[in-house]
């Protein structure tokens, strides 16, 4: 399961069992981290999610700020809720492509916010698949 965390929004997606193809899922409203943990722990259960990969917001000249603090802090957190691996993934870059992608099929500005950060999750996913296939 693929990861774009956001502050008011968590993006979800999620690969095909061959690891092949990532497709978005849905995009879970943040609200407390107890509630949003419980919310994607429960489709790692639905969805029988063998690890996860959560987008790193990496500055664009590589290093880390805020933002990837507060992503390593939250995985931390989802760290002592289950035994799943997590593995990190760039996502720089990653809802600026989603969004021109969706800007080019041509979506309308609420289209676009409604499928941006699941399709961002995806994007992310989608790298971990090609960068492990490679390997």
């Amino acid at each position: 399961m693929g990861l774009d965390l956001g502050t008011k929004t968590i993006g979800l997606a999620l690969s095909d069992v061959s690891l092949f193809v990532a497709s978005p899922l849905e995009t879970i409203k943040r609200t407390k981290f107890t509630a949003d943990a419980e919310r994607l722990l429960a489709l790692t259960t639905q969805y029988d999610v063998a690890g996860l990969v959560v987008g790193l917001p990496l500055n664009m000249d590589g290093t880390e700020g805020p933002r990837c603090q507060s992503t390593r802090a939250f995985v931390r957190n989802l760290e002592k809720l289950t035994d799943l691996p997590v593995v990190f993934q760039d996502e720089r870059m990653s809802t600026q492509a989603v969004t021109r992608t969706l800007l080019e099929a041509d979506a309308s500005r609420a289209r676009r916010a409604e499928l941006v950060d699941k399709m961002a999750a995806a994007h992310i996913l989608q790298g971990a698949l090609d960068r492990l296939r490679n390997l």
